[in-house]
């Protein structure tokens, strides 16, 4: 079967993904950059400010708001390291308050739901739920992003700020699990821990006792 070539901005079948965070990955960054082929202008550099809602009883639904609009995706699958995650559920504010109690509050797998008394919920009144919560915390998330294309799995390096303390990161995705760990090799990456935005961000506000990469 011929393999998908994959295009960045594009939607393709599920992809799998090595993705880290810590305090330092300017030799593998260098590599990923110099390795890399020429990509659309538009992914040289990507900036995004998002909110994260973080459960401490999850960790298998990743849920985050940009520009009003709620994304949540749920993990599948580890194969050789790498991870996959679909689309569980996407919704734009004011959301109804059936889709807060029939998906995003169950996708936190928290105990205790919020009294719901109105048909539908503003961002700041769903935060406002958030906050009330004592298993669930909103955690601002600045992104500044840096593309790549490397052996057809599509690349980037950047500058994550979780609430304001800043981490960096470096990740390869693809639908091709074997181009991923090629490019895992050629940029100097084998042996450092794959960690996911969910587990840095947990571990970064202290809801998780582990350290990242470096």
């Amino acid at each position: 079967m011929a393999k998908e070539e994959l295009k960045i901005g594009e939607i393709s079948k599920p992809r799998f993904e090595f993705r880290s965070f810590g305090r330092c990955f300017a030799k593998q960054a260098e590599r990923m950059a110099r390795l890399s082929v020429p990509v659309p202008e538009k992914v040289w550099e990507r900036r995004s400010t998002e909110t994260y809602i973080v459960s401490r009883t999850n960790d298998v639904n990743n849920t985050k708001i940009r520009d009003g609009k709620m994304d949540i995706k749920t993990f599948v699958q580890k194969v050789d390291g790498l991870e996959q995650w679909n689309p569980l559920m996407k919704g734009e504010f004011p959301i109804s308050a059936k889709v807060l109690k029939e998906e995003v509050f169950p996708a936190f797998k928290a105990q205790g739901m919020p009294e719901l008394t109105k048909g539908e919920y503003t961002l700041g009144e769903f935060l406002q739920m958030v906050e009330a919560h004592p298993d669930l915390q909103a955690v601002t998330v600045e992104k500044v992003r840096f593309g790549y294309m490397v052996n057809n799995t599509i690349c980037e390096t950047g500058n994550v700020y979780i609430n304001g303390a800043l981490v960096k990161t470096i990740n390869s995705e693809s639908t091709e699990i074997e181009d991923i760990k090629k490019t895992i090799a050629d940029c100097g990456l084998e042996g450092v821990e794959n960690i996911n935005y969910l587990q840095a961000i947990k571990r970064v506000i202290g809801m998780i006792h582990k350290p990242l990469a470096n």
